[in-house]
């Protein structure tokens, strides 16, 4: 949701009250959907993902170069969900350490079961929400240029922007950038 977050970080950057929050979905559309309920569903969803960062980040997001503001993007969703987190720790990485090129489902499915030994709540989550995470995760990495479709899932690590790095590295969140820093 690269335009979405880049428009909702420019309308935090103004530090928006309620009104304002809801004139923008409701009235103005800024994220272009249909329905307000869908336009306040991702723009929670983004808000949150933001929030994880700060100020200075929403500035790269909103105003940057495409790609440190997709790394940024994907940093934030890191922050916001470990369960992506551990997946580019433990799966994306270890393929590529192992010269593997691509991912399948089958992966996924294993990871799950790993998940399952940490934290045995996730045992009782429904089959959907296993496969509507999977797809999310898929995507995020598809817009983040870690895989290159989410029809062949081979992967593409990218070199991770100097300003990403620098900014990560200055804000303390070595974890996530251990989780991005990935390569072949």
């Amino acid at each position: 949701m690269f335009t979405e977050s880049r428009r909702i970080a420019l309308l935090l950057l103004t530090h928006p009250s309620t009104q304002e929050w809801d004139h923008a979905l409701k009235i103005e559309n800024i994220l272009q959907k249909k329905t307000p309920a869908t336009a306040y569903r991702q723009a929670n969803l983004i808000r949150k993902r933001l929030m994880m960062l700060n100020e200075e980040a929403c500035k790269l997001i909103g105003q940057g170069d495409f790609e440190i503001a997709t790394q940024l993007l994907l940093a934030a969703a890191i922050k916001h969900s470990r369960l992506l987190g551990d997946f580019l720790r433990d799966v994306y990485a270890r393929q590529l350490r192992r010269m593997e090129l691509a991912l399948n489902s089958n992966l996924w499915d294993a990871f799950w079961v790993e998940c399952a030994h940490r934290d045995g709540e996730i045992e009782h989550w429904s089959a959907s929400t296993k496969e509507k995470l999977y797809q999310v995760i898929i995507r995020i990495l598809v817009e983040a240029k870690y895989l290159d479709s989410s029809r062949k899932l081979n992967m593409t690590p990218p070199n991770l922007h100097p300003t990403v790095v620098s900014f990560l590295k200055q804000h303390g969140e070595l974890e996530v950038l251990a989780a991005m820093k990935v390569s072949r």
